[in-house]
């Protein structure tokens, strides 16, 4: 997910996108301290679109780069 779909999203679709990641993020994680996953790199993206979504939130929370909630 690049940053264009992200400011495109509603803030209540950022925040359920935000939970269902951590979900995943949360499960990618157990599996990878019991057994080898498939993909490790997933982890890595997981955290970088939890956190431009975080991003976003913030920044329209704050009103910075003209961004107002949604």
């Amino acid at each position: 997910m690049n940053i264009d779909e992200v400011r495109g999203k509603t803030d209540s679709e950022l925040e359920y996108e935000l939970e269902q990641m951590k979900k995943e993020l949360f499960d990618l994680r157990m599996k990878a301290s019991m057994e080898n996953i498939a993909n490790p790199a997933r982890i890595r993206v997981l955290r970088r679109a939890m956190a431009r979504a975080r991003t976003i939130l913030h920044e329209r929370a704050t009103g910075v780069r003209g961004q107002e909630p949604r």
